[in-house]
């Protein structure tokens, strides 16, 4: 596959590089912002492996461009920026994963793996739960005349609780269809569905996702 390399710091992106290309990967490499987001708008890369503290345009501004102009590529995001805080702003911003530096070179081949495996939504069938509307195909959902745009990961998300509502869908079940048994965890999972309710939910009367103390979550309006 293709990825896309947006890293300044040059021994470890000459590291990521070489591991990548030994496992049969073509990787492109950018060491700023400015010419990452360039390189990415001209498209051709299957994912993209996304540092934060880059020169000229940091890695949120870069990722919330690229979403602004309606490119979906999965991106993983690497960083020293460990916090909850910056993860859920990395998230925020449209990206499918988050990886904290220092990090183990298969890991990150594995997650890059499923981000690309991955990246089409699970169905093209449009779901509707009360009010919600959400057409997996195009990203989009709509709520009470408002549209919102979904990231792939907060799609899969998204698809799945429709599918079960209004069961309730565990923690495993939703981190398979969104990283599948290669990637994501629960702080992962956690940020996404918080992301995903400040989608769907805020401003309205109604909140339609649910969390179920330790089991996991449905969507369904509750009395």
């Amino acid at each position: 596959m293709s990825v896309l390399l947006i890293e300044d710091q040059l021994d470890i992106a000459a590291n990521i590089w070489d591991f990548l290309e030994r496992r049969g990967h073509v990787v492109d490499h950018a060491v700023d912002g400015a010419n990452g987001l360039a390189q990415a708008l001209r498209g051709g890369a299957d994912v993209i492996v996304l540092d934060l503290g880059l020169p000229r345009l940091d890695g949120l501004d870069l990722c919330r461009q690229l979403r602004a102009a309606g490119r979906g590529v999965p991106i993983l995001m690497l960083t020293a920026r460990d916090t909850l805080d910056d993860k859920l702003r990395g998230f925020a911003e449209g990206a499918d994963d988050y990886m904290v530096k220092p990090f183990e070179m298969k890991e990150l081949e594995a997650r890059i793996r499923v981000l690309h495996r991955r990246g089409r939504p699970p169905a093209d069938v449009p779901l509707r739960v009360e009010d919600l509307y959400f057409d997996p195909s195009a990203l989009v959902a709509r709520r009470g005349g408002k549209t919102l745009t979904l990231t792939r990961a907060q799609s899969r998300i998204l698809t799945t609780l429709m599918q079960q509502a209004p069961s309730v869908v565990t923690h495993q079940a939703l981190l398979r269809a969104v990283w599948g048994t290669e990637g994501g965890d629960a702080a992962a999972l956690r940020t996404q569905i918080y992301e995903l309710r400040s989608l769907i939910d805020r401003g309205f009367d109604a909140s339609l996702i649910h969390t179920v103390h330790g089991i996991g979550y449905r969507l369904a309006a509750l009395a």
